[in-house]
């Protein structure tokens, strides 16, 4: 895919910030978030099976979910505080590994026109070290090869239609 991911760990502040162009209006990208069968294509880096435990996609709903591949299992969950249809998500995310380090995600999604949208995120840890520790732990490589993966999934729908 042509759309880079660009990543900052800005210093001296708990937060990851992260953008991502589409080639996909900002209602198709907000769906590929949104819809649990979409989610478990494209969510988390290359070679990984996802198994969605739980998925209550509107504001004050949760998720949990498990990732797995050769290394292990790795399962994840949280809360959506505020859900606005093809605008915005707020949530939770925690890593179940290391209970206790819960980070505030903000997912915004902006309209470029032309067919094309951009997703925008920040997220805040509890700790320097909380927010050291995601940003050392593969998270670029993940959103990278899953927003490639998120890409190629709506392409196969676009085409079978």
């Amino acid at each position: 895919m042509s759309n880079a991911l660009t990543l900052s760990v800005p210093e001296g502040v708990p937060f990851i910030d992260y953008e991502r162009e589409f080639d996909f209006p900002v209602a198709d990208v907000f769906r590929a978030h949104k819809d649990p069968d979409l989610v478990a294509r494209w969510l988390g880096p290359r070679g990984m099976e996802l198994e969605i435990e739980q998925f209550d996609f509107r504001t004050g709903g949760a998720y949990r979910y498990e990732h797995t591949d050769d290394s292990g299992s790795y399962r994840f969950a949280g809360v959506f505080h505020t859900v606005r249809d093809n605008d915005l998500i707020v949530q939770t995310f925690e890593y179940l590994g290391f209970p206790d380090v819960v980070s505030l995600e903000t997912l915004t999604f902006v309209d470029l026109g032309d067919g094309r949208c951009k997703l925008v995120g920040h997220s805040v840890y509890p700790s320097m070290e909380a927010r050291d520790g995601m940003a050392e732990s593969g998270m670029e490589t993940g959103l990278t090869e899953g927003f490639e993966q998120l890409e190629e999934a709506l392409a196969q729908e676009t085409a079978s239609r």
